[in-house]
């Protein structure tokens, strides 16, 4: 299975690409698409449509995971992360790919053990994790690699399949094949 994150941004939209074969997750690709010389916002979004697209095509990732926007001190930020998202969706749409979308929060727990960590403490963290040595310059990428992992965790892990609760009672109830006795 590939999965592709992606990190929203209209200046700087992150993608991170993982691979897994025998349950363990493998680094594939990685980087950004800089749209800060860009001055049209909607061409911006025509430039990830299109960017996110080749990506999509050259890879042909099985799932897309997308970091969802938050809200901070200004609406206005949140609207255009939207928007970014949203081009990047489309994309992966349109070519039947499944789209599944984590909180900022998510990811860093599901990497760091902790909804607060830092950019810097995410990347190692991938570092390690993918056994992988990754530039510092490519932080909305590692986080976009956070993202997909994240996502491969949640496909992955037996609570998830019961609705995400951490519930144990719920998950032997519906799988007591899986008790050993």
């Amino acid at each position: 299975m590939k999965i592709i994150g992606i990190d929203p941004g209209t200046n700087i939209l992150g993608y991170g690409i993982i691979e897994i074969d025998s349950k363990h997750p493998h680094f594939v690709d990685m980087g950004v698409f800089d749209l800060r010389k860009i001055k049209d916002p909607f061409e911006k979004l025509a430039n990830i449509y299109a960017g996110v697209g080749e990506l999509l095509d050259e890879h042909h990732p099985d799932q897309l995971a997308v970091e969802s926007p938050f809200y901070g001190k200004n609406a206005q930020v949140i609207l255009k992360l939207g928007r970014a998202q949203g081009a990047a969706l489309t994309a992966a749409v349109i070519r039947g790919i499944p789209v599944a979308e984590y909180a900022p929060r998510k990811a860093k727990i599901a990497i760091c053990g902790n909804g607060a960590a830092s950019k810097e403490q995410v990347s190692m963290m991938i570092q390690k994790t993918l056994n992988v040595k990754l530039d510092p310059k490519y932080l909305d990428a590692t986080d976009a690699l956070a993202i997909a992992l994240c996502h491969y965790y949640q496909l992955t892990s037996p609570l998830a399949q019961v609705g995400g609760k951490s519930d144990w009672a719920t998950f032997l109830a519906q799988n007591p094949d899986r008790i050993k006795k």
